[in-house]
């Protein structure tokens, strides 16, 4: 039964594949192409944060097109995407948020160093790992740091009781100025929500 499901699935993925590319309904300037769909495919194997497989092959194949011009491999699209949802949905995030976030802080740059000193995807603060007394984690590995920003973003958003626009202030050090929420939200609006 569960073999049927998965050749199902599969079926399912190539048949929406192929309608994608035979309408050229995705404008992002990107071929999907057979080791895309192959790495799709081995991707939703690890299904930890999903409930569903086939919303797992629909979310990775839609926000690994939309990220392809920032992050041309497709492996390392994947592996972002899979750590993106996995710990934004640790911690009741939106992972559209986090890719908005992710945008903002590094452009996908895994090795990101701003001039403070802040590092990877998220842009987290290496005083962390003194204060949570693993000085040794590396701020560079995505799941790493993914654990970290998603985990801080998280609590600034129970903070501010659900205020989205102070928690993102909160989170970038710029409480009650607007420029640092609003590049996230029209991140998100114009480009991880689009439709």
């Amino acid at each position: 039964m569960a073999y049927a499901y998965y050749l199902l699935c599969i079926l399912l993925l190539a048949l929406f594949l192929s309608a994608l590319n035979t309408a050229q309904a995705l404008d992002y300037r990107t071929q999907i192409d057979e080791k895309l769909k192959n790495l799709l495919i081995e991707a939703v194997a690890d299904t930890s944060s999903f409930t569903d497989r086939f919303d797992a092959e629909v979310w990775l194949l839609d926000m690994s097109t939309r990220m392809a011009k920032q992050v041309p491999n497709p492996e390392e699209r994947l592996e972002i995407l899979r750590y993106v949802h996995q710990e934004a949905s640790r911690v009741d995030l939106q992972p559209e948020l986090v890719l908005s976030v992710i945008q903002v802080e590094s452009n996908f740059d895994q090795y990101a160093l701003s001039w403070v000193g802040a590092r990877g995807l998220m842009q987290i603060m290496p005083f962390w790992l003194r204060e949570i007394g693993h000085p040794n984690d590396n701020l560079f590995d995505i799941q790493t740091n993914l654990r970290f920003g998603c985990t801080i973003l998280s609590y600034y958003l129970k903070i501010e009781k659900g205020d989205l626009f102070r928690a993102l202030g909160r989170y970038n050090g710029s409480l009650g100025k607007a420029r640092y929420p609003n590049k996230v939200l029209k991140a998100m609006s114009s480009k991880w929500y689009e439709q």
